[in-house]
C-alpha cells in the first residue's frame, strides 16, 4: 500500500521555533513516517533558506519575510499560492493561517485533493479575550487589530476547507460561535507530550546547571506576550514573596513583553526574584522543568497549552487560570491548582500552597505524569491525526 502524502503548510519553520504549532508539526510528522510521506512547507525565517530533511520530514522553505507578523504570514502564503501547482499531496493540512486561500486555489486548479485545517487557539477567542482588558497600551490596541483581521482570514480558511482539526472541546465552542461551523465538520485531537523525554530527573542536577540553589523555584514557559498574563504573575508573585521571599521565578521565552517586564520588577523591587533565561535550546528544556516546585501558566486565554502537558509528564506540579482548554489539560485539585481567571490572590495563594508542602506537590505531579502518560502523548496525537487523514480521503 503506497504511503499517504501530506503537505503541512505553516509559516513559521517548525524546527527553528519552539512553540505548541511547531511542536505539534515537527512530533507528529515524525511518528507518521512509517506511514506518510510528510513535507513541511513554512516561510524563510531565521536563516532557513535550501530544502533539508530532519527525523524523516522534509522541510521546505517558501519565501517570506523575517521582519514582522503578519507580514511575514502574508509573503509566505504569496508564495504558496504561486506554486501550488508544483505541491503534490493526498492532503494538504494548514495550521492557524498559514495556507489561507489554499482551498480556493485548489479549486481554481481543478485539484480536488482534501484540505484539513488545524486550528489550535481560536483568533477570535483570543482577540476578544483580548479586547475585555481594561489596560491596553497602543501597541496592544495595534496588535489587536491584526488579530482582528487574522480572525477574519482563519474563518475563512476553516469555512472553505473539506475538515477542521482542533485541540480541545473548547476551541471547539468557540469554532462553533465564532466561525459558524457545525460540529459534524470538526475533530478533535488534543497535542500530546513526549513522556520520555519529559520525565522527573534528578532536581539537585538540574538546578546547579542554572545556577540555582534550594530556594523555592516557579517556572514559566511560553511567548512574553499579553496572552500569557505576565503582568498578572508579576501582581501574585508579590505575595508570594511577602510570604517566601527566596523564590525565585524562572522564565524561558521572550517577546515584545520583555522591556515593560523588567521595568515593572524594578519598580515592584522584584528584579532578584525573577531570571529570564530567554529563548534557550529545546534540548535544554526537559531539565528546566526538573527545576522547579511548581509551574505557572498565567494565560488569560488558551486552547490548551502544550506546556502544562510538559510540567506534568515532568512531574511539576500545574498552577493556571481556569480559562479556554486548561480545563482539559489540568485536573484541578489532582494534577494541579485552578484559579478563577484573573485572580491574582487565588494564583497566589495557590503557588504558596505548593512551594510550602512537598507532599502535595509530590503527590499532583505524580498524578500529573500518570494522566497524561496515559491520554496525551504525542503517539496518540499522530494516531488520531492519521485516522482524520484517512477519513477525509474516504
Amino acid at each position: 500500500m503506497a504511503k499517504l502524502r501530506l503537505a503541512v503548510f505553516n509559516t513559521q519553520p517548525p524546527h527553528l521555533y519552539y512553540g505548541g504549532v511547531e511542536r505539534r508539526i515537527m512530533e507528529t510528522a515524525k511518528l507518521l513516517e512509517p506511514e506518510a510521506d510528510v513535507t513541511v512547507y513554512c516561510g524563510t525565517k531565521r536563516g532557513f533558506r535550501e530544502p533539508m530533511q530532519m527525523g524523516g520530514v522534509k522541510l521546505v522553505p517558501c519565501h517570506s519575510t523575517d521582519r514582522m507578523f503578519p507580514l511575514d504570514n502574508w509573503f509566505f502564503n504569496r508564495s504558496l499560492l504561486k506554486n501550488a501547482q508544483k505541491i503534490e499531496a493526498d492532503v494538504f493540512e494548514a495550521h492557524a493561517v498559514s495556507g489561507y486561500g489554499y482551498p480556493k486555489k485548489l479549486k481554481q486548479l481543478g485539484i480536488n485533493k482534501p484540505f484539513v485545517h488545524t486550528i489550535h487557539g481560536v483568533l477570535a477567542d483570543e482577540y476578544q479575550q483580548a479586547k475585555q482588558s481594561c489596560s491596553q497600551s497602543l501597541r496592544d490596541k495595534v496588535a489587536n487589530r491584526l488579530m482582528h483581521h487574522l480572525a477574519g482570514l482563519e474563518k475563512q480558511t476553516a469555512q472553505n476547507a473539506s475538515l477542521i482539526v482542533t485541540i480541545s472541546n473548547y476551541s471547539l465552542k468557540k469554532i462553533e460561535e465564532n466561525y459558524g461551523i457545525p460540529q459534524y465538520k470538526v475533530r478533535i485531537v488534543p497535542n500530546g507530550v513526549d513522556t520520555e523525554k519529559f520525565k522527573p530527573a534528578d532536581a539537585a542536577e538540574a538546578r546547579r546547571q542554572f545556577g540555582l540553589g534550594n530556594e523555592p523555584c516557579v517556572l514559566f514557559v511560553g511567548s512574553l506576550i499579553a496572552r500569557k498574563g505576565l503582568p498578572l504573575l508579576v501582581e501574585a508573585a508579590k505575595e508570594v514573596v511577602k510570604n517566601r521571599p527566596d523564590t525565585k521565578f524562572l522564565l524561558v521565552g521572550d517577546g515584545p513583553l520583555r522591556g515593560q517586564l523588567d521595568a515593572t520588577l524594578r519598580e515592584a523591587k522584584l528584579s532578584g526574584n525573577f531570571v529570564f533565561l530567554n529563548n534557550i535550546k529545546d534540548e535544554a528544556l526537559p531539565a528546566v522543568y526538573n527545576c522547579a516546585d511548581a509551574f505557572v501558566l498565567p494565560s488569560i486565554q488558551e486552547g490548551q497549552g502544550i506546556v502544562l502537558l510538559e510540567a506534568q509528564a515532568s512531574g511539576v506540579p500545574v498552577v493556571a487560570f481556569d480559562i479556554g482548554g486548561v480545563n482539559e489539560a489540568v485536573w484541578n485539585g489532582k494534577t494541579g491548582l485552578l484559579a478563577e481567571r484573573g485572580n491574582i490572590e487565588a494564583l497566589a495563594e495557590n503557588l504558596l500552597k505548593i512551594i510550602g508542602d512537598d507532599s502535595l506537590g509530590r503527590r499532583l505531579g505524580l498524578a500529573g505524569r500518570k494522566f497524561v502518560s496515559e491520554n496525551l502523548t504525542w503517539k496518540l496525537c499522530a494516531k488520531r491525526m492519521l485516522d482524520v487523514y484517512r477519513e477525509v480521503l474516504q
